[in-house]
């Protein structure tokens, strides 16, 4: 398969319209027919379900989509970082969570910059759940991520906080003057069955939100607002106090899994400022 033919079926797969896709591919609408007919005929399978009205994805389609997202995500990461390493003063990108990791980063990066082979580090913050998909797209090349909260599934990585050393709870953060405001603790079963604050929805790596009844969020201020107008809950690292207002209640939820700091980094990386980097991370 090409890397055109590709980007035409995933054009076709998430606008599930063949006019629309041709708008956003800026080509005529005939040749990227034929573009799909053909990879179609290629693999041997019927990728998209096409009526007079609508298209449609079939179960082969679904696979597709994912594993083309993935393929030309790669094809990105590679040219991004072939060009970063032929730059005059190469360095390392390290994304993290705007807000997060407050204590742990800049401890990071001085005891880093005191290394004798030390290269610049270019901190990329970001918003919730953004740092996988800067790892997998070339854009960062070392990421602070926090289970459960983040993905770490096909990225090599290391535990800088275990249950070993420190352990971070999660809390429950609710309007100011909800009725469970006033307890001193709740378990998870209790935040599951809350009917009247729905939890919200982030988005997934791939920029898609999941179904469900919360609001769609980008970034703890906006969460932060809803909570106060007493649209949605959140269940968020205990760290985050110090980024609410007086208009929310924080519950300790004891029964939630801790919340654990860990470096990632893609698993084909060769880099020695990236292993240097994780070794002093993990040292700290």
């Amino acid at each position: 398969m090409e890397t055109r033919e590709l980007r035409y079926f995933v054009a076709v797969a998430e606008e599930l319209h063949f006019g629309r896709a041709a708008q956003r591919l800026a080509i005529a609408q005939p040749p990227l027919s034929r573009a799909i007919q053909q990879l179609e005929r290629r693999l041997g399978v019927v990728l998209l379900h096409r009526t007079t009205r609508a298209i449609a994805l079939t179960e082969a389609g679904s696979v597709l989509l994912r594993e083309a997202r993935a393929a030309l995500d790669a094809v990105e990461a590679a040219e991004r970082r072939t060009r970063r390493a032929a730059a005059d003063r190469p360095g390392v990108v390290l994304a993290t969570k705007a807000g997060a990791s407050s204590e742990l980063l800049p401890k990071l990066l001085n005891a880093y910059a005191a290394e004798p082979d030390s290269v610049t580090v270019e901190v990329l913050l970001c918003g919730p759940g953004e740092q996988e998909r800067l790892l997998r797209d070339g854009r960062a090349d070392v990421a602070l991520l926090h289970r459960p909260f983040d993905t770490t599934a096909g990225l090599d990585t290391e535990d800088l906080y275990t249950e070993d050393l420190y352990t971070e709870q999660q809390i429950l953060v609710l309007p100011a003057g909800h009725p469970l405001a006033t307890r001193s603790h709740i378990s998870s079963a209790e935040v599951a069955a809350l009917t009247d604050l729905p939890l919200p929805r982030w988005p997934r790596p791939d920029g898609s939100y999941p179904d469900g009844p919360g609001p769609q969020v980008r970034d703890h201020t906006q969460l932060a607002q809803l909570i106060a107008l007493g649209r949605a809950c959140a269940m968020l690292p205990e760290s985050a106090r110090t980024h609410l207002r007086e208009g929310h209640a924080l519950i300790p939820v004891p029964d939630a899994p801790a919340v654990t700091t860990v470096i990632a980094w893609p698993p084909h990386s060769r880099s020695r400022a990236v292993a240097d980097l994780v070794r002093t991370a993990t040292r700290l």
